[in-house]
């Protein structure tokens, strides 16, 4: 009896010692995902629809000549960061062949949307000048272009690179990085908005629109087959 008790003993001791083991839950297999590919290179000419509250405007943008410049202004596009975003200013110049001037739009540098400054491509890299519907970077010192950019209703020659120039603000230019393909009258639509008086700071006094015009969706495109 004994010898019985201490066997049915020893049998629940080995019971419960096998237990937890048995209860345990399997351990998941380990799915090792593989990482996303990277994007895919950029045409020679990229095309996007700034589609705003008077219309829509579509640029080709000049992948070849001015690749930092458009890989840049890509990553906002493709990142929705241009959405909702004003255009905010007019300039008007009183002289030469009206309309005469430029437009700006973009992020004002809000820290919540800007990415990192870019290098600055001169137009005598480039060899895109400052005509009517160049789009072209805003800045203040060369190699701070973020977000914000400009749309000419004229030749602004004075806006390209001159590197005889005794200037260095003169010397770099402005990045231009493509030309309007559709949208001129809203472009002029845009620049005909009505501007504040007060708004604006130094020469930009009274170029600010108010209110500005709401850029509603910014979209890569593609382009027709000719």
């Amino acid at each position: 009896m004994n010898r019985r008790f201490a066997l049915a003993a020893a049998l629940c001791a080995l019971a419960l010692s096998i237990a937890p083991a048995q209860a345990a839950k399997p351990r998941k297999a380990v799915v090792k995902t593989k990482p996303a590919p990277p994007p895919a290179p950029l045409p020679d000419t990229v095309r996007v629809a700034m589609v705003t509250a008077l219309g829509t405007i579509e640029v080709d943008l000049d992948h070849r000549r001015a690749p930092i410049t458009v890989e840049n202004f890509v990553r906002y596009v493709d990142a929705k960061k241009f959405d909702g975003m004003p255009f905010y200013r007019a300039m008007r110049l009183n002289w030469g062949t009206q309309p005469n001037g430029l437009i700006q739009a973009g992020l004002q540098a809000n820290p919540l949307k800007v990415f990192k400054p870019i290098a600055h491509e001169p137009t005598s890299q480039t060899g895109i000048l400052h005509k009517a519907g160049t789009i072209s970077m805003a800045r203040y010192a060369p190699g701070t272009a973020m977000a914000d950019f400009s749309i000419l209703l004229s030749d602004l020659p004075s806006l390209d690179a001159d590197p005889k120039s005794a200037n260095a603000e003169s010397q770099a230019g402005f990045a231009a990085f493509g030309h309007v393909v559709t949208g001129m009258d809203v472009v002029r639509k845009i620049w005909d908005a009505p501007l504040s008086p007060t708004k604006g700071e130094g020469p930009l006094k009274g170029q600010m629109l108010e209110p500005p015009v709401k850029v509603l969706t910014v979209r890569r495109v593609s382009i027709p087959a000719p």
